[in-house]
């Protein structure tokens, strides 16, 4: 067997992965087998997380397209809270066409191959379409705490055309807050390899993050503790104070023909009869006590309490997916050199905020029985067509 040739190529300024094994005279040393294994390792690697992310956008596609489509096709669903979830679900939707396919060859070449136009293309697309999907978390937020706290009068109010304007506004704060990247785009150079936001101005960071995130999680969890407090009275109010037995038993106190009072089980004769100058006929009777309005009541509650725990999910997920990114998105045009972050710590953070229009569509929907049974009868119809 021969031993494998050994190249030494010099060093460079900026190391790859692949490059880590260095004599002392500043040249890079490795053997062909060496360098043959560590390229299979990365291939592999790199087939593994295109097949990772590659699934991630059609699962954020599809149910996306599908929230869309039950809403569009069950006129049950066509209401005004419906449509805001369903503008939720086409901004997502915009994020898997959009930001995701672009964003996994990206993450996995680790270079930008793509030019200036469409790198400038892709980073709007990415701020409007997250920030959009975040800021949609909010409305809804706000339109369930109408809905609870003021149910008399926002039923009035509640109108597709309040629907769409909340929609209206939505988009108008996400496209400021990508439109001034655009005004300082580094000057154009031969090759780009690189595509990300100049964080050279502070300020905008500052502004953006806050803006897309800072306060609309201040709001979400405002508004989400209002709403649990609201419901947790409410399942206080309708749950049975105790069981109860099913049967109680009553006096019928017969005192004249034609007229008849009841007294309580604990009303003694001896006291009824000496309170009437005439004879007293007592009839035990047995009352059903209505179970109707029980059940109702513990229908209710567990609606409430089913309602309370999803408001947890649906903050807790959001807070999980997009936090970290926020935080490093801030930290690191402020202290710039002091802090250092792997590129592959950034790009997780990064694809678990994208994660989260994964998870929108499933949250909001799996939690509604109405939204449950169309779907059901959605995919029945395209696993069955007559």
């Amino acid at each position: 067997m021969m031993e494998p040739q050994t190249q030494c190529q010099p060093a460079a300024d900026n190391l790859n992965v692949s490059q880590t094994n260095y004599s002392y005279d500043g040249t890079s040393c490795i053997s062909g087998q060496d360098q043959f294994h560590q390229e299979s390792g990365l291939s592999f690697l790199s087939i593994i997380l295109t097949i990772i992310l590659a699934i991630i956008t059609l699962a954020t596609l599809l149910s996306n397209a599908f929230v869309i489509a039950t809403v569009y096709q069950t006129r049950k669903l066509h209401t005004p809270a419906n449509y805001l979830i369903a503008s939720l679900a086409f901004t997502d939707l915009l994020v898997s066409i959009l930001v995701l396919p672009i964003s996994t060859l990206y993450t996995v070449t680790g270079k930008w191959t793509l030019g200036q136009i469409i790198c400038d293309m892709w980073l709007s697309s990415d701020i409007t379409c997250c920030t959009a999907s975040i800021l949609h978390l909010c409305v809804i937020a706000l339109d369930r705490y109408w809905a609870i706290t003021d149910a008399v009068e926002y039923t009035k109010k509640r109108t597709p055309k309040r629907a769409v304007i909340m929609i209206a506004l939505v988009w108008v704060f996400s496209i400021s807050i990508s439109m001034p990247p655009l005004f300082w785009r580094q000057s154009k150079i031969e090759e780009l390899t690189m595509c990300a936001v100049n964080t050279d101005h502070v300020l905008y960071t500052v502004y953006s993050t806050v803006g897309a995130f800072y306060l609309p999680t201040l709001l979400l969890i405002a508004l989400y503790g209002r709403i649990y407090i609201e419901a947790r009275s409410r399942i206080l109010k309708q749950s049975p104070k105790s069981t109860g037995k099913r049967l109680t038993r009553a006096h019928l106190i017969t005192d004249s023909p034609g007229s008849s009072s009841v007294s309580s089980t604990n009303s003694r004769a001896a006291d009824v009869s000496s309170d009437t100058s005439s004879p007293v006929y007592l009839n035990q009777v047995k009352v059903k006590v209505s179970d109707a309005l029980l059940e109702k009541k513990k229908i209710m509650a567990a609606r409430e309490k089913k309602a309370t725990k999803t408001l947890g999910i649906i903050l807790g997920a959001y807070i999980v997916c997009w936090l970290p990114f926020f935080i490093i998105s801030l930290v690191m045009p402020i202290c710039k050199d002091a802090c250092w972050f792997h590129p592959a710590i950034f790009d997780f953070f990064n694809w678990l905020g994208y994660l989260n229009s994964l998870i929108n569509p499933i949250i909001y929907t799996m939690s509604n029985e109405d939204f449950k049974q169309a779907f059901h009868k959605l995919i029945h119809r395209f696993s069955c067509p007559s």
